[in-house]
Formats: structure tokens, C-alpha cells, sequence
């Protein structure tokens, strides 16, 4: 039987360290990166980001948790409540990765969840969801002067707070 996958929460900037640390204890680990193109003077320089900051994952056999939190930069170690759904998550995630397509962090824009406007005229402004219409479309709740003021912002011009 496979060990039990397990996230591990790390401190910011620390993912790449943390998964060289697993690894040299033998530990399964999974850091899905992406590739991320910048041009610097007209040379074209690949760097690859962690897909989820500040999170990688681990399979740690039975007794290792308190080993993997000792680590200085692990901030926790959480725990999947259902091994079957995670690892299969996981798994789709991976296969995008190795596939040809171009992939990023979507976040969770959920109706309730506060958020800022990081693109655009409003860049700055905060509000909250108020409805989710397609994949790309939001409705927010901008509080001007204890006022409410709907306006349609896409996703991707999003950031959670």
C-alpha cells in the first residue's frame, strides 16, 4: 500500500527548498511548476513557478509527519480528508502539466469571497462576489460611501484578499 498523500504548507518562497528536502529523505513529492517566458533585452529566459505557492505535496509514510514538520521552512502539514479525491485531483493536475497546453492558477472566485481588482480603471478597488455568471464573468459589491455598486469585472482581473 502507498503511503497517504499530505500537503505540505511552507513558508513563502520556500517551496523548491522543502521539495529538496523530502527528496532527500526519500519521500514521494510532487511540486507542479510551470514555465513562465520573460524576454530581458531581447534574450528569452525560461523560469519555472510553483503552480500553488507557498504548497507542494508529499507522500509520508506512518510515523514521518513530525519529521516533515521539523523542517524550518514547513509552516504545517495538512492533512487530505479524502485520499482517493486528492490523489486523482492530483493526478489531473500533473497530466496538464506534461500536456501541451498552457496552465496557471485559476482562484477560487466564489460568490461571498472578497476580492481585488488587479487590472484596469478600477485597479485597487476591493469588493466582494456577489454572483458568478460564466466562466469569466463576476458580479461585485463595491462599497462607495456605504453605497452599493454592481459592476462586471472578469476573473482573471481578479486576486483573493
Amino acid at each position: 500500500m502507498e503511503a497517504p498523500w499530505y500537503v505540505a504548507h511552507t513558508r513563502p518562497r520556500a517551496e523548491k527548498k522543502v521539495a529538496e528536502y523530502f527528496r532527500q529523505e526519500g519521500w514521494i513529492t510532487e511540486l507542479p511548476l510551470y514555465a513562465s517566458l520573460k524576454v530581458y533585452r531581447g534574450k528569452r529566459v525560461t523560469f519555472y513557478k510553483t503552480l500553488f505557492p507557498g504548497y507542494l505535496f508529499v507522500r509520508l509514510p506512518e510515523g514521518q509527519v513530525p519529521r516533515a514538520r521539523q523542517n524550518q521552512h514547513v509552516a504545517q502539514i495538512l492533512v487530505p480528508p479524502d485520499q482517493a479525491e486528492f490523489a486523482g485531483q492530483l493526478e489531473a493536475i500533473l497530466a496538464a502539466l506534461n500536456g501541451e497546453r498552457e496552465i496557471r492558477v485559476a482562484p477560487a472566485v466564489l460568490v461571498g469571497k472578497s476580492v481585488r481588482i488587479i487590472q484596469g480603471p478600477l485597479r485597487g478597488v476591493e469588493g466582494v462576489v456577489v454572483e458568478r455568471m460564466g466562466v469569466l464573468e463576476v458580479v461585485l459589491r463595491l462599497d462607495f460611501i456605504a453605497q452599493g455598486a454592481a459592476v462586471r469585472v472578469a476573473a482573471d482581473e481578479l486576486e483573493l484578499i
